[in-house]
Parts: C-alpha cells; sequence; structure tokens
C-alpha cells in the first residue's frame, strides 16, 4: 500500500461536476484551518476560521487577496471529530464550475495539494476511523441504485458486518492460541484443549462462515443489479412490456412490426433489486439489413443477460420464429411472458414445450398493465436462484468479502480433516492460521498493501 504523507494536507471538489445550487470544496490536514485564515473572511467580526468553533456553520466570503471570489459557508471540524479524525474544513459555495475551480485553485495555491481518488475516507481508514469493509460501504452507498441496496450498505457502514467479521476473528485467535501452546508446550504434557472440544470449536466457527456466504448471492445481486433482456419475434409486445415495467413510455410502439431496430435499455428497481432492461429488435429473419443488425445485437444481448424474458403474442398461434426462440433459451436464466392475455387466446400453452423445462410461465397484458406483479416476483426469483433477499441482518454484497469467507471456509475444511487424520498440531495451526488471515482482509487486518491502493483507487475524487 502506498502509505499517503499525512502530514500533508488534501483538497478536492466533493459535489458532483456540472451546474448546481451549491458546491463543496473540502480539505484534510494539519494545514487545512490554516488555509481556512487565509482565503475566507468571516461576515461579521475578525475572527479566523481557525477559532471559530468546531462543527459550526458561518457565513463569509472566499477571497484572493482583496478579490472576493464568492460567497460562502465554511464549517470547521476539528480533530479528531471528523470524518478524517484530521482538521477538516468544508467550503459550501456556489455551484457552479468556476467558483468551484477557483476556491480549489485557491487552497492549492496555499499549501494543499489536490486529494487522489477516494484519499479522504482512505486517511479515515489509516487513522483507524473505519475499518475496510466499512470504508468500502461509504462507496456502495453514493453507487447504491434502489433504497433496499441503500440500507443494505448504510448497515455494512455502521459495521453490522464488521462485527460479525471480528467475532470470527477473535474465535480462531482463541483456537490458535490453544493450538500453538500445546506445541510450545509439549513437553510439559499439557492438555490446553482437547482435540474433541477443538473439534467442536472448529465447527461453530465453520458454521458461522458458512451463515456469511449464504447471503452472498442475494447480496451481489442487491449490490450490483442485474441485466435483463426482452426479445420476441415482431409485434408480440416487447416495448410495450418494457414500458408497463418502467411505468413510462419510455420506448416507441407502433402496430408496425420491426419499430425497434436496436436496442433500447432503462434502468429500474424490482422489489429492491436494481435491474438494467434491454428491449431488442424483433427476432425474425430479414433482408433488410438494418433490421438484420438490430437481430445480431439482439442476440448479443441474449448471450450477456443474467435474465432472458422470452415474449410470445398469446392471442396468436406459435410460429416458427417463436418455436426457433423457445428452443434456444438458456436454461436457468429464463423466463416465457404470454402477452395480450386481454386478447381471445388462440396459443396452445402444450407448445411451450418446446422450451427447456427449468421455464417459468407468466402470463400478462402489458398494454392493460395487468400480471405485472407475477412478472416482477418472477424475476426476483430467478435472480436470487432459490436465496432470499433480506432486509435485516448481515449481508454479505462484496465479492472480494466473499472471496475471503469461502477461502476461510476451505481452511476451516482443512483444519478439521487434519484433526480427523490426527495429523499433529502444525498441520491445525497452518490451516487455522491461514482461516484467520482470510477474514482478516475483510477488515483490512491482514490484506495487501497494493490490493487496498487499488479498492480507494475507485472511488469519486473527493470521498
Amino acid at each position: 500500500m502506498t502509505i499517503p504523507d499525512l502530514s500533508d494536507t488534501i483538497a478536492a471538489i466533493s459535489t458532483p461536476l456540472g451546474q448546481g445550487g451549491i458546491g463543496i470544496v473540502r480539505l484534510s490536514g494539519e494545514k487545512a484551518l490554516d488555509i481556512a485564515d487565509r482565503i475566507f473572511k468571516p461576515g461579521r467580526g475578525e475572527q479566523l476560521p481557525s477559532t471559530l468553533p468546531t462543527h459550526t456553520v458561518h457565513y463569509g466570503r472566499v477571497v484572493d487577496g482583496d478579490e472576493v471570489v464568492d460567497e460562502a459557508l465554511l464549517t470547521p471540524m476539528h480533530a479528531p471529530r471528523s470524518y478524517t479524525r484530521e482538521d477538516v474544513v468544508e467550503i459550501s459555495c456556489h455551484g457552479g464550475m468556476v467558483a468551484l475551480r477557483r476556491v480549489l485553485e485557491l487552497a492549492l495555491a496555499h499549501g494543499a495539494r489536490l486529494a487522489e481518488p477516494g484519499e479522504f475516507t482512505k486517511r479515515a481508514f489509516l487513522n483507524g476511523r473505519l475499518d475496510l469493509a466499512q470504508a468500502e460501504a461509504v462507496a456502495d452507498i453514493i453507487a447504491a441504485k434502489t433504497e433496499a441496496s441503500q440500507r443494505a450498505a448504510e448497515a455494512q457502514l455502521r459495521g453490522d458486518l464488521s462485527r460479525e467479521v471480528n467475532d470470527i476473528r477473535e474465535q480462531l485467535a482463541d483456537l490458535l492460541t490453544y493450538v500453538e501452546a500445546s506445541i510450545d508446550f509439549v513437553e510439559e504434557d499439557i492438555e490446553l484443549l482437547t482435540r474433541d472440544e477443538l473439534r467442536r470449536r472448529c465447527d461453530a466457527v465453520t458454521e458461522h462462515v458458512q451463515r456469511l456466504i449464504e447471503t452472498a448471492d442475494a447480496g451481489q445481486v442487491l449490490r450490483e443489479g442485474i441485466t435483463a433482456t426482452i426479445v420476441g419475434r415482431p409485434n408480440v409486445g416487447k416495448s410495450s412490456l418494457m414500458n408497463a415495467l418502467l411505468r413510462t413510455d419510455r420506448v416507441i410502439v407502433t402496430p408496425v412490426p420491426g419499430t425497434t431496430r436496436d436496442v433500447v435499455e432503462d434502468t429500474l428497481n424490482i422489489k429492491g433489486i436494481p435491474m438494467r432492461v434491454a428491449d431488442t429488435a424483433g427476432l425474425r429473419a430479414s433482408a433488410d439489413v438494418v433490421e438484420a443488425e438490430g437481430v445480431m445485437r439482439t442476440r448479443q444481448q441474449m448471450a450477456a443477460a443474467d435474465i432472458v424474458i422470452a415474449v410470445l403474442d398469446g392471442s396468436e398461434p406459435l410460429t416458427d420464429d417463436d418455436r426457433d426462440l423457445l428452443a434456444s433459451l438458456p436454461s436457468g436464466r429464463s423466463l416465457i411472458v404470454v402477452n395480450k392475455i386481454d386478447l381471445p387466446q388462440l396459443l396452445r400453452k402444450e407448445e411451450l414445450s418446446k422450451a427447456p423445462r427449468e421455464v417459468q410461465v407468466v402470463e400478462t397484458s402489458a398494454t392493460e398493465r395487468t400480471g405485472l406483479d407475477d412478472l416482477e416476483e418472477t424475476i426476483v426469483e430467478l435472480a436470487l436462484g432459490g436465496a432470499v433477499l433480506r432486509t435485516d441482518g448481515v449481508m454479505v454484497t462484496n465479492v472480494r468479502h466473499r472471496d475471503a469467507l469461502v477461502r476461510a471456509e476451505r481452511s476451516m475444511g482443512r483444519a478439521i480433516a487434519a484433526m480427523d487424520d490426527e495429523l499433529s498440531e502444525e498441520f491445525i495451526a497452518s490451516d487455522l492460521r491461514g482461516a484467520l488471515d482470510a477474514v482478516g482482509e475483510i477488515v483490512g487486518e491482514t490484506l495487501t498493501e497494493d490490493i487496498i491502493d487499488r479498492i480507494f483507487a475507485t472511488f469519486c475524487l473527493g470521498k
């Protein structure tokens, strides 16, 4: 890990770029208050920003010598009661890029340096305010696409996952202490922990790890979301179905087959799960060059999507194009929507056997917007693959955390196997240490420096 010089004072714009009512320039470090003294003049009195009470807001002007740059509000936060546990100053000025850039340039000219992406949160981690799992939750909150994913990130930021992980770490450390002590005092014939008790406690730790791993499938779906592609021959109601799911007229709908010739994408919230849904060109043979290109892109979308939604027209018998589509549906990640059920039905349900056996069937009327709840429930069930989407309790949402837990579980399995095979304590200790190191990676205790650098490099500038 590249340890930043914590004696540096860093500065960055902490609000999104572009026009807005307000923008914030944040400073952190031992010179933050001194820099504020040089560039900010309170509106009343001669009191310097460095002498103002912590966590108070003050009106004034950002100045460059005698020139007024902008009216602003200044909030000083004295160490250690700040996000980074350093002196922090936030200057809230008008949200135009010119004003923000000038305030930032003034801070840099008076001794600050431009912060790297994620460096404020990295300093919070290095200064012990957050562990690594909590620091990652900050980025997850910013990137959350639904309220459910935001709640999961908030729980991680509170330390819910960290407490579970640290409990596992403490249990592993205790077990390792007992095993290593039995090695060190082997000549004294002191048995600190019987093999049966050691096995029982190792089983308990393994079960704890497994319970966390069991939440990871649903957690990853909640954090990352899913992609779904709506496919079918022309004029079966694909675009109408997408509009119905979005609850808005996002896609052009006409009675003319082939209206959609390219992939149209949008994002929606399905029962708390972020879903990127794509409406595609109708699947049929065509001599039209543009339509043929659209069909090719549809096939590509089908191959890449997490879920394929195949739409059939219930008011018409199956066509050869429908049968070809059913036969090509990917097993385990597809569902069939029989649309237009508000019209007299001519589709024979027994013909749907052309599809893989695992594919579920939902009936809808996109124009009447009926059957959508059943469709959304089926999408969630397919996305979770039998996992349970929890709204409370600890949930593993990060692939890195899951990988660490899986490696810890494997190490515990090897330790238990060593006991069963009556191998020496050295083998058991080695595997317990491997499990301890793997779990420690989650909170940043044993993670390599370059990986920590890469984690914070994914953060936005100013956070």
